[in-house]
C-alpha cells in the first residue's frame, strides 16, 4: 500500500510539474487546431476570412445541403472553429462561390457563378449557361440583395473587393475574356472593362485596389483550352482601363492565382511555374517594381506538382504561400518566406485533400489560418478542413487538451503496474 500511495504521489508531482497552470493548457488549445465541415456529399472551401469578432468564415459550394445541384454555402465560426451558423444560397441549378469578404457595415459579400437565376442564354435545354453572381448578406448571412452579370456567353465570377467608396469590385471570366466590373454599394453597376486579345485568358484572381485608386489581377494566357503559356499581370486605373500589364514565364506552362501591394507601392505575385524550379510546378513568388517590371523571384516546392497558392504578407514584413502539394494525394503545404523571398520554413498537413484553390490569412494572433477541401475518397465525399497553426504553422497531432488526460491515464497504468510486481515479488519471497 505504501508503494501504491508513492506512486500515485509521483503522479499528482508529474501532473502539477508538467501543468504548472491548468489556463495554460487552454490558451495553447485556443491558437492550434483543425475542423471540417460537410455532410454526404461534396463539399469544397474556396475563400476565409477571419471575422472582426475574432471567428472564421468560409465560403465554398455544397451537394450535401441547398435547394439545388450545388449551392453556395457560408459558415461562420468561433475563434476556436466551432461553428455558430450556416447558410445556402442558389436555385434548382448549379451555383459556385470563389470569393468572400467582410463587409464595412459587419456582414459578407461573395462573388461566383449562378445558372439558376442566369439571364436565358440558351435554346439547348442541356446546355449550362451561367452568369456572375454577386451576393451581399448581414452580419448572421441572411442575404439582403443579389446581382448576376452576363451576356451572351457563359460567365463565372472569381474575385471581389470593397472599395473605398464602399462599393464593390469584381473579375470573372467570359470565354477568354477577363472582365472587371465596379458596382456602388447595391452591386448597380457603375462601369465594365473586358481585357481580351488574340490569346486567351484564364480566370483572374489576387484582385486589389491599388494605392493610386485604380486596380490589379493576375490571371494566365494561353493560346488554347488545354494549354497555359505565360503569367500575366494587368493594372488598370480607376476606371478599370489597362495602364499596363506584363507576363512571366518560360518554355512551359506558367500561371498566376494571387497578388497583393506593398505600402511602397511595389507589388508581389503568386502562382505556378512548370518552366523553372524543382520539378513538375512549384509555388512561384515574384516581386515587382510600381510598374511590373520584376526585381526578384523565388520558386518552393519539390518533384511533385505544388499548385494554386494563396498569398499573405507576414507581420515581419516578409510572406506566407499555401497551396496544394502532390505526392500521391494532395495535402496542404504552408511555406514562409522573409522579404526577399527566401524561404525561413515549410509545413505540410496531411488530408487527402482535393484540389482547387485554398485560402490563407496571417490571424491577429500571429499564427496562420489555412482553410481548403479534405477529401476521404473511401467514402467519395469532400469535407470543408479549415486549419489554425501556431506562428511557425504547427498543429499538433492531437487535440492540446488531450495532454493532461493522456498523461493522469499513463500516470496510473504505470502505478497499478508497479503495484502488481510488487505484489508478485511478495507472493514469490512466501
Amino acid at each position: 500500500m505504501k508503494v501504491l500511495l508513492r506512486c500515485a504521489l509521483l503522479a499528482v508531482c508529474l501532473v502539477v510539474v508538467c501543468f504548472p497552470e491548468g489556463c495554460s493548457v487552454n490558451a495553447q488549445s485556443s491558437t492550434m487546431w483543425q475542423q471540417t465541415y460537410g455532410g454526404a456529399e461534396v463539399d469544397a472551401s474556396t475563400s476565409l476570412v477571419q471575422t472582426s469578432d475574432g471567428g472564421y468564415a468560409l465560403l465554398g459550394f455544397t451537394r450535401s445541403f441547398g435547394e439545388g445541384e450545388a449551392d453556395a454555402w457560408l459558415i461562420k465560426t468561433d475563434e476556436q472553429g466551432t461553428m455558430q451558423w450556416n447558410k445556402t444560397y442558389g436555385g434548382t441549378k448549379e451555383e459556385g462561390a470563389l470569393c468572400l469578404i467582410q463587409t464595412a457595415d459587419g456582414g459578407f459579400a461573395f462573388v461566383g457563378h449562378t445558372e439558376s437565376f442566369a439571364t436565358e442564354k440558351a435554346d439547348d435545354l442541356w446546355t449550362a449557361v451561367s452568369d456572375i453572381w454577386l451576393v451581399k448578406t448581414d452580419e448572421n448571412g441572411n442575404m439582403q440583395w443579389n446581382k448576376t452579370y452576363g451576356g451572351e456567353k457563359a460567365e463565372y465570377g472569381s474575385c471581389l473587393v470593397q472599395t473605398d467608396d464602399d462599393g464593390f469590385a469584381l473579375t470573372g471570366h467570359s470565354e477568354g475574356e477577363l472582365w472587371l466590373i465596379k458596382t456602388d454599394s447595391y452591386g448597380e453597376v457603375e462601369w465594365n472593362q473586358t481585357h481580351g486579345g488574340q490569346e486567351s485568358k484564364s480566370n483572374p484572381y489576387g484582385l486589389i485596389q491599388t494605392l493610386d485608386g485604380g486596380f490589379a489581377f493576375v490571371a494566365g494566357t494561353y493560346p488554347d483550352d488545354d494549354v497555359f503559356v505565360d503569367f500575366l499581370f494587368v493594372k488598370t486605373d480607376e476606371q478599370g482601363n489597362m495602364q499596363w500589364n506584363q507576363t512571366y514565364g518560360g518554355e512551359r506552362m506558367d500561371y498566376g492565382t494571387s497578388l497583393l501591394q506593398t505600402l511602397d507601392g511595389e507589388f508581389v505575385l503568386a502562382g505556378c511555374t512548370d518552366s523553372f524550379g524543382a520539378g513538375g510546378y512549384d509555388f512561384w513568388l515574384i516581386k515587382t517594381d510600381n510598374s511590373g517590371n520584376a526585381l526578384w523571384n523565388q520558386t518552393y516546392g519539390n518533384e511533385n506538382q505544388d499548385t494554386n497558392p494563396s498569398l499573405a504578407q507576414t507581420a515581419d514584413g516578409g510572406f506566407a504561400l499555401a497551396g496544394y502539394t502532390h505526392p500521391d494525394l494532395a495535402d496542404l503545404l504552408l511555406v514562409k518566406t522573409d522579404n526577399l523571398g527566401n524561404m525561413e520554413w515549410n509545413q505540410t498537413y496531411q488530408g487527402q485533400a482535393v484540389s482547387g484553390l485554398p485560402s490563407l490569412i496571417q490571424t491577429t494572433d500571429g499564427g496562420f489560418a489555412l482553410a481548403g477541401t479534405k477529401g476521404f475518397w473511401s467514402a467519395s465525399t469532400d469535407d470543408f478542413w479549415l486549419i489554425k497553426t501556431d506562428e511557425y504553422g504547427v498543429v499538433p497531432e492531437f487535440p492540446s487538451w488531450t495532454i493532461l488526460p493522456l498523461l493522469v491515464t499513463a500516470t496510473v497504468a504505470a502505478v497499478i503496474w508497479k503495484h502488481k510486481l510488487h505484489k508478485n515479488a511478495k507472493q514469490q519471497a512466501y
